[in-house]
């Protein structure tokens, strides 16, 4: 999980001074000492730590701060906006241009997920903006590079256009020249990556940038890579003038110094950054709310926003009027379950409210654990079966057990579940009255 271990660091170096109550520039200087090692250890530029410190520092040891009732989370305060600043400050929306299609040129080191990720992003700008991209396949050196963007796009809707071996600019003009004859006002390309940084990569994707004259050139940058990323977006931007940065893998990197540091480096926004495997984990990159996750204050913003993307508002109020006449059924209950994992892990979701430890969720991992077992059993069951429960006798649990991989008391433990649910539900709808003789309604039914 992003920034897990700085997380869990700075968490504890902050406990400390919130506990202690008045505060010296000695315990400021201390706690920002603790803090600058775990900002090391997270793979943060040295530089960039020095800076950031540096600054924290000097605003940590004035009067108005140590004299206050709450230094600590006056403290705390500080340190979170000077993270915000470091990451940019303000989210960078993605910019379009005033041509049509407008241009988005991705590049990036090979193995970074930018091909994987060029797939993510049409499917956001197809999801949220409500465009119609196009996605070119302009890495003519890796092999079975196009076959992984067609599959990409395959999974994703969206449409693939690719020349083979042909020249890449030549491929991409072509591909500008369909976009317009089919509608699609924004391209993506995706270009060649390379193990390492060399002239020829540099000298194919500027003969890119003059012909197409991109609205974005974005660089596909690596969580896990550390350092070696922050380098690469270094030589890119020098090269050729990036618009901003995508992390990708942010998910896979307990450090997160990339991040922390890319923007700093550069002088580049981060846009987006991955956060899963799905071709739906991507998410705008907002500096303020990356601030709030990393110093365990959670992000219930992003928290909201899934759920609303997540949540049709027609099945919400189905469902309402199901619960509401006690027509709730297995096959209601498995939709639900199944919206709530395309929100994400639920380490993930736990992760973002607030005060919740990222290294404390190991009770997380096995509720996702039953969730997926539990869905497997609901899965085993006919259509029928789902919709009226009471025809599950013996023989077809056995056979639903043996279907899912998961024994007998387990689907007799999920069905005594889900009709003692169903009973409460039916108790509450009715308005039953409680000890001070008022009707009682849950979830304001």
């Amino acid at each position: 999980m992003a920034f897990e271990g700085l997380s869990s660091k700075l968490q504890t170096v902050f406990k400390k001074l919130t506990g202690r109550g008045k505060l010296n520039e000695k315990d400021v200087k201390e706690a920002m000492r603790e803090v600058k090692l775990a900002l090391l250890e997270a793979d943060v530029s040295f530089a960039v730590v020095k800076k950031f410190i540096a600054a924290v520092t000097e605003r940590a040891v004035g009067a108005e701060v140590l004299e206050s009732l709450t230094p600590g989370q006056q403290v705390i305060k500080i340190v979170s906006e000077e993270l915000t600043s470091l990451m940019g400050g303000a989210n960078a929306k993605l910019e379009f241009g005033s041509q049509t299609p407008a241009v988005v040129l991705l590049c990036g080191l090979q193995g970074a997920g930018k091909t994987t990720m060029a797939g993510k992003l049409a499917a956001y700008l197809a999801k949220h903006f409500g465009k119609s991209p196009l996605l070119v396949a302009c890495d003519t050196y890796r092999p079975a590079a196009i076959a992984q963007l067609q599959v990409v796009g395959e999974k994703a809707h969206i449409p693939v256009f690719a020349r083979g071996e042909q020249n890449p600019v030549e491929t991409a003009n072509e591909a500008i020249a369909y976009a317009k004859a089919h509608l699609h006002d924004v391209v993506i390309i995706d270009t060649a990556g390379r193990l390492h940084i060399d002239e020829a990569m540099m000298a194919e994707i500027a003969a890119l940038k003059a012909a197409l004259k991109p609205a974005e050139i974005l660089l596909a940058v690596d969580a896990m890579t550390g350092q070696d990323a922050v380098l690469a977006a270094k030589a890119f931007d020098e090269a050729m003038g990036l618009t901003g940065v995508i992390i990708t893998k942010l998910d896979g990197d307990t450090r997160g110094g990339a991040a922390l540091s890319v923007r700093e480096v550069t002088g580049k926004p981060i846009k987006f950054c991955g956060t899963g495997e799905k071709l739906t984990d991507i998410e705008p990159f907002y500096p303020d709310r990356m601030a709030s996750r990393i110093l365990g204050m959670g992000d219930m913003l992003t928290l909201i926003e899934k759920a609303q993307a997540t949540f049709d508002e027609k099945q919400a109020a189905e469902l309402t009027a199901k619960l509401r006449s006690n027509d709730f059924t297995l096959e209601d209950f498995m939709e639900q379950l199944q919206q709530v994992q395309s929100m994400g892990s639920m380490q993930d979701i736990l992760a973002m409210m607030p005060g919740v430890q990222a290294n404390k969720l190991g009770d997380a991992e096995l509720d996702e654990k039953r969730a997926a077992r539990t869905i497997a059993i609901l899965r085993s069951m006919t259509v029928a079966e789902r919709r009226k429960p009471e025809l599950l006798n013996a023989g077809r649990r056995r056979r639903i057990a043996a279907g899912s991989g998961t024994s007998v008391q387990e689907v007799n433990r999920l069905l005594n579940q889900f009709e003692s649910t169903r009973k409460m539900i039916k108790q509450f709808s009715g308005g039953k009255l409680n000890k001070k003789g008022r009707g009682f309604k849950p979830f304001g039914f």
